[in-house]
């Protein structure tokens, strides 16, 4: 570790010591969009990271499970490459307790949160992605008990009847990987539209981790008058062998098919004093499992989901401050030959409101959410925010919140050989807060968060004898205490550093039982640095090293560079350091590889 940070530290040095800082760039102050209120980033009292079109492209990242490493805090746990496969964790937690929203339309899947990043679209059609850390449930309902993240997709420009073909990314690399992206962008005086295929494909860094993802996406608007009409629909399809991702690393035959559809509709109506902003979606899940990949009459799973929603937000704006309000209603339904066949109803009502005191320099927004399971009964989510802006780019904030997260369909049905669910199991809940403060120059940014979770009912899988069945059960409490740090500052020529580190502690409830399946093994510490560096005039090399340490104390470091020519050209260089390490399960995450090609953003 130190000879790789002391490699990194010297190309920092040689790369900006040269540099004058410039005065006349800023770090621009952004919208977060939410279900609750629209508010700037620098008024927002909470620990909010958002990834932008810019640094998406910079990034050597080739899909959304790599790009959102590079984010402390944040822990995939990538079993193989690609974007095949991975769990999202928010500050230790389980797969369970994140949500996923797309153009904020939520992604939960009934069945389990293991599926929540299958529904991840291409880099290309990102316009950025919004990443709220903490207690959002009172903004965004029960899955989003340790955070949430919100990918919004990208639109293109009015244009008088023009149509174009562009060829996004085409490029090769080591395993046989080969990428393809193609778009097409139509536009005429009421409606406009983005049509995207791509395909990525391996035949795998060892055997049967070979994979095939095809993604379809079409995001269209229709301008009613001065109303536009927005409609999205994405499929994405991953075929690949799951070498020992699962039941065990001897299981070395099994396989996976899952695909993703979202279809949306959204619009907002807007006033002086009222906004509204009704969203209608359907959002389908399937999943095949099977053991013995050339023999699925072994063992095989099949499980399909369906969520319909209808949602209708707003904001209102009177003297008294800003007022945020919702109301949503799904319904899901879930048919498997292992877990049955099962449906649920939910109602999510949310009113919050903001006072801004003493001359704004006081912020305070209590609000409160309450949901109804039909299979769960009634449960309410309280939190408050506070905000102190007395000094100038420099704030303190605040804010607790209460969360819930009912069992999956997994949790509650699920048997095979080796596991049994419980029908009677409880739904986790938390309490979190969180104290932080955030300082902005025109060269610099600074956010520093103290965090601490008590959690209880935790749902784990557990048995005395080794030789018993895994069995689901609310094992007891959990209290998660951390902080974080994010450092950001700009040099001559855009050239910026950028450093978080997150320090995490769990009480381990391990130390009570015999065998758990999911004991916890958080991200004690985890750094992340990025160098982006930009020669001459055409010429950008971005860094990202990556280091992680887990709570069993296995640690590894990850170095990947990409050197990209502005016209498209890109070479693309993963795990320089040849790090043997593995992020979940013992699966082996694979050693240097190269990417080269070609890549071009929408505009």
């Amino acid at each position: 570790m130190k000879k790789n940070l002391s490699i990194l530290l010297l190309i920092t040095f040689y790369s900006i010591y040269p540099q004058d800082i410039s005065n006349n760039q800023n770090l621009d102050e952004v919208i977060i969009s939410s279900t609750k209120l629209d508010i700037p980033f620098s008024r927002n009292f909470r620990t909010v990271k958002i990834i932008s079109s810019e640094y998406i492209k910079n990034s050597p990242s080739t899909n959304v499970l790599d790009l959102l490493q590079e984010v402390t805090g944040i822990d995939i746990r990538r079993r193989g490459v690609g974007g095949i496969q991975g769990d999202l964790y928010i500050r230790g937690g389980g797969f369970d307790q994140t949500l996923l929203l797309i153009d904020g339309m939520k992604m939960d899947d009934v069945q389990t949160g293991h599926h929540t990043l299958n529904m991840i679209i291409p880099l290309f059609l990102i316009d950025r992605i919004e990443i709220i850390k903490g207690p959002a449930a009172r903004i965004f309902g029960q899955n989003a008990f340790n955070g949430a993240i919100n990918i919004i997709t990208k639109e293109t420009k009015w244009e008088p009847r023009n149509a174009t073909l562009q060829l996004n990314e085409l490029s090769f690399g080591s395993y046989s990987q080969k990428n393809l992206s193609i778009t097409s962008k139509i536009s005429g005086e009421k409606v406009k539209s983005i049509l995207s295929f791509s395909n990525n494909n391996s035949k795998g860094y060892r055997h049967n981790t070979d994979y095939n993802k095809t993604n379809y996406f079409i995001k269209t608007t229709f301008k009613n008058g001065d109303q536009p009409i927005h409609l999205i629909t994405s499929f994405t399809e991953n075929k690949f062998g799951a070498n020992g991702f699962y039941a065990s690393p001897s299981a070395t035959e099994q396989y996976e098919e899952t695909q993703a559809s979202l279809v949306g509709l959204s619009t907002a109506f807007k006033s002086s004093k009222l906004v509204l902003k009704p969203k209608f979606y359907w959002r389908r899940g399937q999943d095949e499992y099977i053991y013995i990949r050339d023999n699925p009459s072994v063992y095989r799973n099949l499980h399909k989901t369906n969520k319909f929603s209808a949602e209708l937000s707003g904001s209102y704006f009177s003297n008294s401050g800003v007022t945020g309000f919702g109301l949503d209603f799904s319904m899901y339904n879930v048919s498997s030959n292992n877990l049955g066949d099962h449906k649920r109803e939910t109602l999510n009502f949310f009113l919050d409101h903001e006072f801004k005191l003493f001359n704004d320099i006081l912020v305070l927004s209590p609000g409160i959410s309450v949901s109804y399971f039909s299979d769960m009964s009634w449960h309410s989510f309280p939190g408050l925010d506070i905000g102190i802006d007395f000094i100038s780019n420099f704030k303190i904030y605040g804010n607790i919140g209460k969360t819930y997260r009912i069992p999956t369909y997994t949790d509650l049905y699920y048997s095979d050989k080796t596991t049994l669910g419980n029908e009677n199991l409880l739904p986790e809940s938390a309490i979190s807060n969180e104290l932080g403060l955030k300082y902005n120059k025109s060269n610099m940014s600074l956010s520093f968060a103290f965090f601490q979770r008590n959690a209880k009912n935790i749902i784990d899988y557990v048995k005395e004898n080794e030789d018993d069945l895994w069995n689901a059960q609310n094992i007891g409490s959990l209290k998660t205490k951390g902080f974080e740090l994010d450092l950001k500052y700009l040099f001559k020529n855009k050239n910026h550093l950028s450093f978080g580190y997150t320090n995490l502690e769990d009480d381990n409830y391990i130390s009570n039982i015999n065998f758990s399946r999911y004991s916890i093994n958080s991200l004690k510490h985890h750094v992340t640095t990025n160098l982006n560096l930009n020669y001459l005039k055409h010429l950008n090399h971005t860094f990202i090293l990556k280091y992680s340490e887990r709570s069993d104390n296995s640690n590894y470091t990850i170095l990947d560079s990409k050197i990209m020519y502005k016209k498209g050209l890109f070479i693309y260089i993963n795990n320089i350091f040849d790090e043997v390490y593995s992020e979940t399960n013992l699966v082996p995450m694979p050693g240097r590889n190269i990417l080269i090609g070609f890549s071009v953003v929408i505009d």
